[in-house]
Formats: structure tokens, C-alpha cells, sequence
């Protein structure tokens, strides 16, 4: 792909011949460090597999049987277990071996770029920025017209963002959203890169990446799952909240600098038990020799999911982001929400259905809780407090607050959870919203 543009920057009199050997001479030490680059990315994707292995694993059967479905994946061919051996598998605790990751990583890659090469995602000019990482620097700067011109540019790109997502995401994550959500390969990629935009999350990969043999690997695993999950759970979001096409460009510019900003305060703006959550998470880190600016960052990705919508109601409401966030947080922990949300992470997820209702319990939780932050704001007035606005927005509700934080206590003060107790959680919290 280099040679064919820059052979044709050659035929059309701009560079000599003598010149294109040279420049690809010296771009030699470059290529090979992209090649390992890419091999180096495809080997932390497996790390971050087999951690979640045995957990994943009734995802990995649906998807192998799905490639079965159509065609696609031979398991004895490929080594793969049968159905009957995921099970026994599946009862002893066990998922797939690294080499078995690897094989359906190569195929959710090849299956993939076949779905988004037939759709109009290697079109957008939103990832041109992946069409000009394929290219060393030596070439970014001078021939980029060239690039934006190439007659596979769309491989290029699908190719990019294939590694890109699958490496990054995991090999679940499309099957999985698609499943969960109806939204196609192309939307789900998208959104997935909007989100990555939107939290800054390829500079924190870097962040991590700097710590190689010199932080134990399952530390930087650990955190490079925290760092997936806002991601894939923000990109759900995205999917679910932004009609189709997804404006890349504008929704990343709406959300990223105000996103990012209140992340920065979050630990400031954190209040009770998800306050205290988050210093479990960081001191852990710190425990594991984690620096603190790097644990602080990781630290706070699991609340920052919630930011999307603070966003949405602090533009609504005409308010800085911060503020809202502030009183986000402290009604949460007068509902005692933060707890409903831990106790709903409980949930087992043995299967595709008992998977996609943790998630929507979980994703229906946050947006009525986000609904009741508009409520509280648009009830109180701007000057007071984030306490004195919940107190006066108690008021309003009289007995129905004090009701429903004490039946979400006895919710979650059970060691039981599971599906009943959580819906009437959930139903309890929405209807301070009729009562609104």
C-alpha cells in the first residue's frame, strides 16, 4: 500500500525514482515498529480475553455458534471445543485456552471487515485520523492529499479500525451490543470510536502502556479492563440516546472538552459511598505501585459512564456541567444508589438473557436517575447548594423520598441479590418520578 502511493506520487513527476528508494530505505525501522506495534496490541487483546475467560465464555459459545450458523467457522477444523465441551467447561469454572481466544479473534476480525467494508464507516471523515496512523510519519506529513486518494483507502481504514476495535474492545464486544442493542457492525464501531474520543481513552492506554515491566502485567490488565468498560458502556449509550448515522464529528465535539473536564473533578464532586468506592478502587491501584496521578485516573472511570447524561442536562438546563454533576452524585447518595447499582453488578450473568437484563437494569437505573437530577434542578433554585436543593426537592416530594430511600435500604441491605429484588429497586426509584 505505501509503494502503490508512492509510485504513483512518482508517475506524476513529484518524486524521483532514486528518491522513493531512499525515502523507503529510511523508513525501514519505522514499518518494523508499527508491525510489532500491531502484534504487541493483538497480544494485550488475548491478556485481556483470558482474564475474563470462564466469565465470557457462554458469549464466546454464542458467537462460535452463530459463525457455525452462517457458514463460517469450522470448530474441528479449527480446533474449537464443541458445544458439549464449552458446557463441561462452563461447570469446572474453565473458558477457552489462549489459542482458542486466538482463533476466534482471527475470525471476529475477518468477519468483521467483511460487515464494514460493505458499509459506508470506511467513508467517514472522522476516521481519517486511522487512515494516517497506517502511514509513517515520514510520509503523514507530506503526502496526506496522496493518502485521502489511494484507491484502498477503504481497506486502509477498515483494516485500521478492524485491529483498532477488536484489539481495543474485545472480540465480544459487536456481538455482544449487537445482540443486546439491533445496532448494526458499522453503528457499534462508531460509536465505539466517538466514545474512546469522547473519554480520552487511547492517551490513558499510552499512560498504561508506559508502565510495561516496570507494573505487574495483571495490574495494567486490570486497568485496561476498567478503561474497556466505560468505553463499550458509553458507546452502548451512544447507540442507544444518538438517532442513526451518528454524527461522529459533532457528537465528539459536544461531549469530549466538558466530559473530560468534570472528569479531572470528579474525586472533588464525589460525595458518600461512591465517593468512598472510588477510593477503594485508587488505593488498590496505589497498593499495587500504580503512581497516584495514573490510580486517580483509573480510579474514577466507573463513575464517569453517568457523565454522558450530566452533560445532556447541564446543556439543557443552561448550567455548568460540575454543578449538575455535584447534585448527581449527592442524590444518588441520598437514595442510596450507589448500592442498588453494586447489588445489580451481583446479578449472575450465566447466560445471554440473564447478561442483557443486568445491563438494561443497570442502564434503566442511571437514566431514571439522571431524570430525577433534571427534576431536582428544575425544582430548586440555582443559588443553593447541591444539599439544600436536595432537601428542598425532599420537601416537594414529602413522604416519598424518606419511602423510597428506606425500601431501596432494605433492598440492598439483603445478601440476596437477584432479578425480583432489584425490578422493585428499580420501579421503587422511577416512581419519584410520577410523583415529580
Amino acid at each position: 500500500n505505501i509503494k502503490i502511493l508512492l509510485d504513483r506520487v512518482v508517475a506524476e513527476g513529484d518524486l524521483t525514482e532514486k528518491q522513493r528508494n531512499q525515502l523507503l530505505a529510511d523508513m525501514t525501522d519505522e514499518l518494523g515498529g508499527l508491525v510489532l506495534r500491531d502484534n504487541y496490541e493483538q497480544n494485550l487483546a488475548l491478556a485481556n480475553a483470558s482474564a475474563n475467560a470462564h466469565s465470557l465464555l457462554h458469549v464466546h459459545e454464542d458467537w462460535m455458534t452463530t459463525l457455525e450458523q452462517d457458514g463460517v467457522l469450522d470448530r474441528t477444523l479449527e480446533g474449537l471445543p464443541t458445544s458439549k465441551e464449552v458446557a463441561a467447561r462452563l461447570e469446572r469454572g474453565e473458558g477457552l485456552s489462549v489459542p482458542e481466544l486466538s482463533v476466534l479473534l482471527s475470525w471476529t476480525k475477518i468477519v468483521l471487515a467483511e460487515e464494514l467494508l460493505a458499509s459506508e464507516l470506511p467513508d467517514d471523515p472522522f476516521l481519517h485520523t486511522d487512515l494516517f496512523a497506517y502511514f509513517p510519519t515520514k510520509m503523514q506529513h507530506s503526502y496526506r492529499q496522496q493518502m485521502l486518494t489511494h484507491p484502498l483507502k477503504r481497506e486502509i481504514i477498515v483494516t485500521q479500525v478492524v485491529n483498532d476495535l477488536v484489539n481495543g474492545a474485545g472480540m465480544t464486544f459487536w456481538p455482544r451490543l449487537s445482540g443486546e442493542t439491533g445496532a448494526s457492525a458499522s453503528e457499534l464501531t462508531n460509536a465505539n470510536f466517538v466514545a474512546r474520543e469522547i473519554f480520552g481513552s487511547l492517551a490513558l492506554r499510552d499512560e498504561i502502556k508506559a508502565f510495561d515491566n516496570i507494573l505487574d502485567a495483571t495490574v495494567q490488565t486490570r486497568m485496561r479492563i476498567e478503561m474497556r468498560t466505560l468505553v463499550e458502556r458509553a458507546s452502548r449509550w451512544l447507540v442507544n440516546n444518538r438517532r442513526p448515522p451518528l454524527d461522529s464529528e459533532a457528537v465528539a465535539e459536544h461531549f469530549t472538552i466538558p466530559v473530560q473536564r468534570v472528569m479531572a473533578q470528579l474525586p472533588t464532586l464525589m460525595s458518600g459511598r461512591e465517593l468512598a468506592a472510588y477510593e477503594t478502587r485508587r488505593d488498590a491501584l496505589v497498593a499495587g505501585r500504580v503512581p497516584d496521578e495514573l490510580a486517580t485516573k483509573v480510579a474514577v472511570l466507573h463513575p464517569s459512564y453517568m457523565l454522558l447524561s450530566i452533560v445532556e442536562t447541564a446543556a439543557r438546563e443552561e448550567l455548568e456541567p460540575a454543578d449538575v454533576a455535584r447534585l448527581h452524585f449527592a442524590l444518588g447518595e441520598r437514595l442510596n444508589l450507589p448500592s442498588l447499582v453494586a447489588r445489580i453488578l451481583e446479578l449472575p450473568r450465566a447466560d445471554r438473557w440473564q447478561t442483557m437484563a443486568r445491563a438494561a437494569l443497570r442502564d434503566d437505573l442511571y437514566a431514571v436517575h439522571a431524570q430525577l437530577t433534571a427534576q431536582a434542578l428544575g425544582a430548586t433554585t440555582g443559588d443553593d447548594a447541591a444539599e439544600k436543593r436536595i432537601e428542598a426537592w425532599e420537601r416537594d416530594h414529602g413522604i416519598l423520598v424518606q419511602r423510597a430511600a428506606d425500601t431501596l435500604d432494605e433492598i440492598c441491605s439483603d445478601d440476596t441479590a437477584d432479578l425480583a429484588r432489584m425490578s422493585v429497586g428499580l420501579r421503587v426509584v422511577r416512581g419519584l418520578l410520577a410523583g415529580g
